[in-house]
């Protein structure tokens, strides 16, 4: 299973191929069209903010990656997105803002705290001429439609910040420990995740007094107990993942008849 902190080949973002910051002068004529969640197809896990953790955890197990501690909603146990079917998010489930926003997001300017927005021109939705769509620019001024993806990314940049702080926190306190996460599927593979980390739950319920309260106030606290209750979900996942194997017309391994997703979990280890 893919590791959540490998670097990415081609060092651009999740989903992004040619991520550009928009322009009436570049972009004037350029249109979007109507389209699906195929792109998130292949994605086993994606980033999420602190504002979505608690619906996210609901649906996903909620693990910390990379060096910002950031948080991920693990979506698949190969590199596969278990939710997502012909282009459709499973019914029901929780859509991460990261995937809601795509093909737009923000891009860094030469200002440090600077973004712009940006437009994935890589994505299929995207026509540079014509009349299929809807405009980006009338007139030379961003439409509805940009204006609504600029207020959406500019919430969602503004969480970013608030889950970095959140992740330098629990990095600060010392609570956040590596795990390995293996799992047999129900045709005899086998499969893993490292490269990510939970809270150690023992080293959390020690926090002193005051910092138990000020984490509350910040709705830290909160957040902490969503995470542990997400690993639950890895059982979820497992079973997820056996159906999707059925209905593929995977068979089971002769050898070990009595095994089953609802016998086999995800276990996690300390990383050696």
């Amino acid at each position: 299973m893919t590791n959540p902190s490998e670097a990415r080949g081609d060092a651009l973002p999740l989903f992004y191929r040619d991520p550009q910051p928009l322009s009436s002068a570049l972009h004037g004529d350029w249109r979007l069209k109507d389209g699906d969640v195929a792109f998130a197809a292949d994605a086993p896990f994606v980033p999420i903010v602190v504002g979505e953790l608690m619906a996210a955890s609901a649906d996903y197990p909620v693990l910390f990656s990379g060096e910002t501690a950031q948080p991920i909603a693990v979506l698949g146990l190969e590199r596969a997105n278990l939710f997502v079917a012909d282009g459709v998010w499973n019914a029901g489930a929780y859509v991460p803002a990261y995937v809601r926003r795509y093909p737009f997001g923000f891009i860094a300017t030469i200002n440090p705290e600077g973004f712009a927005l940006a437009l994935d021109a890589g994505s299929e939705r995207v026509v540079q001429s014509g009349e299929a769509g809807a405009p980006l620019f009338e007139n030379g001024a961003p439409s509805d439609l940009t204006r609504q993806a600029l207020s959406f990314c500019d919430a969602f940049q503004g969480e970013a910040s608030a889950t970095q702080a959140f992740g330098a926190a629990l990095k600060a306190q010392g609570l956040l420990i590596d795990r390995r996460a293996d799992a047999t599927l129900p045709d005899g593979r086998k499969l893993g995740l490292d490269g990510f980390q939970i809270v150690d739950a023992a080293k959390f319920a020690t926090l002193p007094d005051e910092m138990v309260l000020d984490w509350h106030r910040k709705g830290w606290l909160a957040l902490v107990h969503f995470h542990l209750a997400s690993l639950d979900r890895f059982r979820a996942l497992l079973d997820r993942a056996g159906r999707a194997l059925d209905a593929a017309g995977v068979a089971k391994p002769s050898s070990d008849p009595g095994k089953s997703a609802g016998k086999s979990a995800p276990r996690s280890t300390k990383k050696d």
